[in-house]
């Protein structure tokens, strides 16, 4: 079961965070739009479980309705996008747990025993980094009266972002979560100068902005790290509920 989840997770999050650029997202409201990114979620699937039986394709119906639904029913905000993504987990929960074999008996039965492994290890990356980078980003929406436009390079907070769930990730994966403590320090440090600019007021507004995005961005890095060490550990037969020791 959990090769093909771990399949149509990858498959999902190839469709959400590599093939669907900005532009897209932007542009998702328009029917042209949608039903692009509804041709690329069934190709995704496709080719990712190499099948064409009905769960990839109910997978790939129960994505672009949920789609539909936050257009409709949601706003753009934070709250809209956990729950968007939440949803489209559970729905590939629940079609693994019906359909168990769909890996097993697709085009990529005959693939290497760690091929699921390397799904999983690239798919949690990307949803760390750059589904990390989404969520922060609406969290921190309602704070947009920050400026730190001022003397900053251009793109240069989305970058520290993706570095940094990245490095996290990488940390979680490799069994040594200390490190996540050096890089706190090292980013308070760095950023401690840039937050004491400005009049104590604004002072107070930056730093509080840096302490919560950075806080953001951390917990929603080891989140997805753990809950990638716990599929892991699946796959590797243990029981997914165990506590799970990383440093051994």
């Amino acid at each position: 079961m959990l090769e093909t989840f771990v399949a149509l997770f990858a498959a999902h999050i190839a469709a959400d965070y590599v093939f669907q650029t900005n532009q897209m997202v932007a542009r998702k409201s328009e029917p042209l739009m949608f039903i692009l990114h509804g041709i690329i979620v069934a190709l995704t699937a496709v080719v990712f479980t190499g099948h064409l039986a009905w769960p990839v394709f109910a997978v790939v119906g129960l994505h672009i309705a949920i789609d539909l639904i936050k257009q409709v029913l949601w706003n753009d905000q934070f709250t809209a996008y956990i729950t968007d993504q939440a949803a489209h987990i559970a729905t590939i929960f629940v079609v693994s747990s019906i359909a168990p074999t769909l890996w097993e008996t697709g085009l990529w039965a005959k693939s290497p025993e760690w091929t699921p492994y390397v799904l999983l290890l690239i798919s949690g990356l990307i949803f760390a980094t750059r589904g990390g980078g989404f969520a922060v980003g609406k969290l921190m929406d309602r704070f947009d009266t920050i400026d730190f436009s001022k003397n900053s390079l251009d793109g240069a907070g989305n970058m520290i972002g993706l570095l940094e769930r990245g490095l996290i990730f990488v940390l979680m994966i490799a069994g040594l979560p200390i490190g996540i403590g050096f890089l706190v320090a090292a980013k308070s440090v760095l950023r401690f100068e840039s937050s004491a600019d400005g009049s104590d007021p604004e002072n107070r507004r930056r730093s509080e902005y840096i302490i919560i995005g950075t806080l953001a961005s951390f917990s929603w890095a080891i989140a997805v790290s753990f809950a990638v060490v716990i599929v892991m550990a699946g796959l590797n037969g243990q029981p997914l509920l165990e506590i799970i020791t990383l440093s051994d």
